[in-house]
């Protein structure tokens, strides 16, 4: 299988993610089929269409680059393989929105390395043959656009637990993978529908954004929005009972510990300190300094959202 590729080697991280936005990678992958915790398809539709690009300066970003080279030199210690680096940005012969960045490549092996680091905590997900399936949805994506038969990935876990393992190609699961991109790709990119939206802070800010204009007119909602309306309501009686349940909970810790500023159980420290704090006194400013007070403030306008049963 041969591939059609654009050169990363001289690329700055702004230009990669921008050249990222051309097609979908191993990462999205994960996405799409719903196994990343931290992203939706929402999220991933603005990334692609045009949406704020990823922060440059995240550390775990950067710690995982810095890093990568470590896990790629232990993998060549730890299995006597030779790895190399492959600066190219790789497209699927057939279906060119789907995109790859290897971490590395296996000399003589039609295969290549992934390379990954993670916190101490998530130790348990590497336990056996055990790989996290966003890791796993990557690796096989990649596999799909570049047609290895099998892959490797290396993970550093809390910076004292190294683990590598072998993965071969699966077939179904690729066969999976390409449908469900090639609808994302097609039907909500191309077509510039956005999936499903979500309660993410990139759908707030997306929502608030294109729809601020408020003329003032007034629209027919069908039953369907009536069960959303019922949904939000339920939601926000079980917010309220949970933080009667959890005032409830602070209230009777706070007074076991009376006027101590801490306690300590078997697991747990509590802490119930005086926090002082210095505010400006925005109303008395307005009455006794109005000038200043006008100066020193803007208006912003926004749109509230609410609603209340009619009938």
């Amino acid at each position: 299988m041969v591939q059609n590729f654009v050169s990363t080697a001289e690329m700055s991280r702004d230009e990669w993610l921008e050249a990222r936005r051309s097609g979908i990678g191993g990462s999205d992958a994960a996405v799409i089929l719903g196994f990343n915790k931290r992203k939706s398809p929402f999220q991933l539709y603005l990334d692609k269409t045009g949406g704020p690009l990823e922060e440059t300066d995240n550390e775990f970003i950067y710690w995982g680059n810095v890093l990568e080279d470590v896990v790629a030199k232990e993998f060549q210690a730890r299995t006597g393989k030779r790895v190399r680096r492959m600066n190219k940005m790789l497209r699927h012969p057939e279906y060119d929105f789907m995109t790859a960045n290897l971490d590395r490549v296996i000399v003589g092996e039609k295969a290549f390395l992934e390379c990954k680091t993670t916190s101490a905590y998530k130790v348990g997900e590497w336990d056996g043959e055990d790989i996290p399936a966003a890791y796993l949805c990557q690796v096989q994506h990649y596999m799909a656009v570049t047609g290895f038969e099998k892959a490797y990935i290396a993970v550093l876990i809390g910076g004292n637990k190294y683990v590598w393992k072998e993965i071969k190609r699966d077939q179904e699961l690729i066969d999976i993978m390409i449908d469900r991109e090639k609808d994302f790709w097609e039907n909500h990119v191309l077509a510039e529908i956005p999936p499903e939206i979500d309660g993410s802070d990139a759908a707030v800010e997306f929502i608030s954004h294109r729809y601020k204009e408020n003329p003032g007119e007034v629209v027919m909602l069908d039953s369907e929005k009536e069960k959303i309306i019922e949904a939000l309501d339920n939601v926000k009686a079980e917010i309220k009972a949970l933080k009667e349940l959890e005032n409830k909970y602070t209230n009777q810790l706070k007074m076991s510990l009376e006027t101590a500023s801490e306690g300590l159980t078997e697991h747990y420290k509590l802490t119930y300190k005086t926090i002082n704090q210095t505010r400006l006194d925005s109303k008395k400013i307005k009455e006794e300094l109005p000038n200043i007070f006008a100066k020193y403030s803007n208006t912003s306008s926004y749109r509230k959202f609410g609603y209340k049963k009619v009938n």
